[in-house]
């Protein structure tokens, strides 16, 4: 299992734009995808899931992945993150 930790910066969080563009970078690997925000985890392949915890501004997220192409798919969720301003 991996895991990575990150700060958002963006003023608007993880709103449904770039939501949708992290649940679309994940939906794209075998592994089994998690966002941590506040103590809760969620399938990040989930749409409701992501946008049920409410990520603001300078929010403290984990994203872990665990599976065959674990690596791959939390590299493609960081290049997500960062093309999006988010981090």
């Amino acid at each position: 299992m991996l895991k990575r930790d990150y700060t958002i910066v963006d003023e608007t969080g993880i709103h449904a734009r770039p939501a949708t563009l992290l649940v679309q970078a994940a939906s794209k690997f075998e592994s089994n995808v998690e966002l941590e925000y506040n103590g809760r985890k969620v399938n990040l392949k989930s749409i409701m899931g992501v946008m049920s915890l409410g990520v603001g501004k300078g929010a403290q997220i984990s994203i872990y992945a665990e599976g065959a192409d674990e690596e791959e798919a939390i590299n493609a969720i960081e290049e997500t993150l960062k093309k999006e301003g988010l981090v």
